[in-house]
């Protein structure tokens, strides 16, 4: 979730070689702390649902490190369409703590730090773990939006150390993956709604699994470990209010106005471009959703409003055939109603029923425009 420039890496590891004097089991002292960092929500994509790292500190070995599962080389030849395929390699680096810091206060995002209550051979066993990952291929991963990120790395790690699955999700399993993401989103209309749409059913499933740094937070001061809380009481290190964006274009009533425009125009064109733009849409849900590794991609039933076949209905109707353009209507308006059923319980039912709404009336001037009349004998 943190993304970092290559050569700012390469120098990092360089720079733990020179700390850990080239060796992976350099051994801490009595005095070592290992510690969960919790970062704090920004209003940059990539810092929407914050961030999550581990620190090792050790004063007498001069030692105060901190480990990130969340680096990606921009420099990655076809980086964004390896992104979006879903096997873009994500790896782990390490900063010296006070560079961590430092950059955190100049973002103005909170940190807090959690200490893991574990024995010093545990300590010592997740240090080790941490530094063979780092210099070994294990480094890199393929991210994964719920599967395999930053947090989820992390979770993954301590238990490893800890042989077992010490650290499970406590609270909000019985709510889905969309219901926990929509709150980040406050502030950033455009990208709730993108989310929204382009998500199938993956994100709909309980959110047993945690995928987000304050679900870790929040879930560590709830876990108990040998018979004590797995964690000290949460410190914060940095404190910081988050500032919710303003802006004059992305928030929901420039949405609302440009849907209402479409109702109130009444006009044959700007019908035709919604649909088109619909249309769009729906070949691109369906294209990517084939295409990418992400399973939050796939099978999304929101193909329903952007229906792809919208592009052969704004066809029919060029060509003049009223009798396929009012079938081709008819059965968009059925898909319209099967979908507000599907979703009328889901978190985002609200945020694309005003899009519902208007897709119907255009659905239906369509099919009126295109419906055979009937003869009236007098």
């Amino acid at each position: 979730m943190k993304n970092v420039i290559f050569k700012k890496t390469v120098f990092s590891l360089q720079l733990l070689l020179s700390f850990i004097g080239f060796s992976q089991n350099l051994p801490l002292s009595k005095d070592a702390k290992v510690s969960v960092l919790t970062c704090g929500l920004a209003n940059e994509t990539y810092s929407y649902f914050g961030h999550t790292a581990i620190r090792v500190a050790d004063s007498a070995n001069n030692i105060d490190l901190v480990y990130n599962y969340g680096a990606f080389d921009f420099s990655t030849p076809n980086f964004v369409a390896k992104f979006a395929k879903g096997d873009l390699q994500y790896f782990v680096v390490v900063h010296p703590f006070a560079d961590f810091m430092k950059e955190y206060n100049y973002e103005k995002r909170s940190v807090f730090e959690q200490e893991l209550l574990i024995p010093q051979e545990s300590k010592q066993k997740l240090f080790d773990n941490l530094n063979t990952t780092l210099l070994s291929e294990e480094r890199y991963y393929t991210y994964k939006f719920i599967d395999k990120n930053c947090t989820s790395m992390v979770v993954d790690i301590i238990n490893k150390t800890l042989n077992g699955n010490v650290i499970t999700k406590k609270g909000d399993t019985d709510i889905t993956y969309r219901s926990i993401l929509f709150p980040y989103f406050d502030g950033h209309f455009y990208d709730k709604l993108g989310t929204s749409i382009i998500f199938g059913t993956k994100v709909d499933q309980l959110g047993t699994k945690i995928f987000l740094p304050f679900e870790l937070k929040n879930s560590l001061e709830k876990t108990p470990f040998q018979n004590h809380p797995l964690v000290s009481k949460t410190s914060t290190l940095l404190n910081f209010e988050k500032e919710t964006p303003t802006s004059w274009w992305n928030n929901v009533y420039t949405y609302l106005f440009i849907l209402a425009f479409v109702v109130l125009a009444h006009n044959k064109i700007v019908d035709k471009i919604y649909l088109l733009i619909l249309s769009l849409m729906g070949i691109f849900f369906v294209v990517v959703g084939f295409y990418s590794f992400h399973q939050e991609l796939a099978m999304n039933y929101n193909v329903l409003l952007f229906s792809p076949l919208l592009l052969i209905l704004i066809f029919l109707s060029i060509l003049k055939n009223k009798r396929w353009t009012y079938r081709f209507a008819v059965l968009h308006i059925l898909f319209l109603i099967a979908y507000s059923l599907f979703i009328i319980n889901k978190a985002h039912f609200l945020i694309v029923l005003p899009m519902i709404i208007t897709s119907g009336f255009v659905l239906v001037r369509v099919a009126i425009r295109n419906k055979k009349r009937i003869p009236i004998i007098i």
